[in-house]
């Protein structure tokens, strides 16, 4: 019986734990009980660890307490990421799993209809999350910024009641926080993106074994043609 305890204890101990951003809807939130997690980015990421073979729990969390946790070594790894200098010194990317657009969203009112330069920027408060890096050019420029949001649903939130001229993220995921508030027509997405964005799954520095793993079942997927797969069953 010592012995049976004792196997099961050590499995549990091999479990890898997962973390992702609870509010990245459709990419990955917390489903109608308030525990599931759910969306795009979690299908995708649950298909790569049973290709690994990998037992795991994988968790949501505000983006804050992912960081955290996982600069902590209290994780496996934590999706999703983009890739830039701070990141990369701090965590093992893997990647990418997905591309995203990363798109400025402007209310009708806001005299802006497109940008070439970050000097069109310049005259307008931009809205971003607190923490979040979007693209390194755009992150160093000194543009007035807004980061009180701490996630997306927040950022948005601020657009619509006219606190923020302009907000900056992922196209889809803004638009779809957008769309439950009915509020499309109150919006303009302007056509030149910031960037298209590869997003990344990533693991603590001391995990490096457990990312080439992933690393490895990724490609097999990708090979084998089923992650693009996963992509058009997901849109």
């Amino acid at each position: 019986m010592f012995l049976l305890l004792w196997i099961s204890f050590g499995a549990c101990a091999e479990d890898w734990r997962i973390l992702g951003d609870e509010k990245f809807a459709p990419y990955s939130y917390l489903g109608q009980d308030g525990r599931t997690p759910q969306g795009h980015d979690v299908e995708l990421v649950k298909a790569v660890l049973d290709e690994a073979n990998i037992n795991y729990q994988l968790q949501l969390y505000p983006w804050q307490r992912l960081i955290s946790l996982l600069s902590k070594d209290a994780a496996t790894a934590a999706f999703p990421f983009v890739d830039s200098p701070e990141r990369r010194s701090q965590f093992e990317l893997v990647g990418p799993i997905r591309y995203g657009r990363t798109a400025f969203i402007v209310s009708c009112n806001v005299n802006l209809t497109d940008w070439k330069s970050f000097n069109d920027l310049a005259p307008f408060t931009i809205g971003q999350v607190r923490g979040y890096a979007y693209e390194g050019n755009f992150d160093k420029a000194p543009l007035s910024r807004n980061t009180q949001a701490n996630n997306p649903r927040q950022l948005v939130s601020m657009l619509l009641a006219g606190r923020i001229d302009v907000i900056v993220g992922d196209q889809a995921q803004l638009m779809y926080w957008i769309k439950l508030e009915n509020a499309q027509h109150q919006v303009r997405v302007l056509p030149t993106p910031l960037v298209i964005m590869p997003r990344y799954v990533g693991f603590s520095k001391k995990n490096a074994d457990s990312a080439r793993i992933f690393a490895e079942a990724l490609e097999r997927l990708r090979q084998n043609g089923t992650l693009e797969q996963l992509h058009m069953e997901l849109q």
